[in-house]
């Protein structure tokens, strides 16, 4: 079995592998005060769950945005395992062809989600994934990684509109009943995920005239579920696509 863990600046999902099949996958809260040993607990917990036994894991692969923990998380793994532990950057093979200005500012989570999407879906690609940033990553025809955009994520704006104001509260982010919000919640649930909606359907729409084709767009992350349902456009969802990524780049580097 094959441990695979995606640090972001809000979750740690974590997920295991054996062969091809996803066993599992899991979110655990960032925290960047945990001690490895907390988080240690914390993964064992999480096998204990599913009945794996932490001798069974042979490898692992990490994939962090979140450098400041990316060896806290790493000890923690080695600490239940006794297994060397990958980690995506310089010097680990992806396959990717990367076009950007420079590739070493190019963000692990957005090489691991290139590389699942290369594998799985046809080019050209755009990869949202709706994490504490929105992100969204280009593949052209040629199986190119050209870029892409960032933009803030739903829960970033949200915390935004209501720190910023003297009235609006915080709230929880769900589709509303209608689109013409009748009370405050409403208007603010309305706002937020409407327009974050409409504005993917219109990245896209840019993203296409720019290529001069159609572009497949494929999304993940933990806010995908309720933003994809109210977009215009056809998006898939594939809530493993880091961790697919992350088994296929352990692959490459056996």
């Amino acid at each position: 079995m094959i441990l695979a863990i995606d640090i972001g600046n809000t979750n740690i999902v974590i997920g295991c592998f054996k062969g091809e099949k996803v066993c599992f996958t899991e979110r655990l809260s960032t925290k960047a005060t945990s001690t490895a040993l907390e988080y240690a607990v914390s993964f064992k917990n999480v096998l204990e769950l599913y009945n794996i036994d932490p001798a069974n894991i042979e490898g692992g692969i990490i994939s962090s945005v979140v450098p400041d923990i990316t060896n806290v998380v790493k000890d923690a793994i080695q600490k239940i395992t006794q297994i060397e532990v990958l980690i995506v950057g310089p010097g680990i093979k992806t396959g990717l062809s990367i076009k950007v200005d420079n590739p070493a500012q190019l963000g692990s989570d957005l090489v691991v989600g290139a590389v699942a999407a290369l594998n799985e879906y046809p080019v050209p690609l755009a990869i949202i994934d709706f994490g504490t940033a929105t992100t969204i990553t280009v593949i052209n025809s040629k199986k190119e990684l050209l870029g892409g955009m960032i933009l803030p994520g739903l829960m970033l704006s949200m915390k935004s509109l209501a720190s910023g104001t003297s009235q609006l509260p915080k709230i929880s982010l769900e589709a509303p009943k209608k689109f013409i919000g009748t009370n405050t919640v409403d208007c603010m649930k309305s706002g937020i995920l409407y327009s974050a909606a409409y504005g993917m359907d219109g990245m896209i729409d840019g993203i296409e005239a720019e290529l001069g084709e159609k572009v497949n767009v494929v999304a993940t992350g933990g806010l995908a579920k309720v933003i994809v349902p109210i977009c215009k456009r056809e998006i898939i969802i594939d809530d493993e696509l880091l961790l697919k990524g992350l088994m296929e780049i352990y692959n490459k580097n056996k």
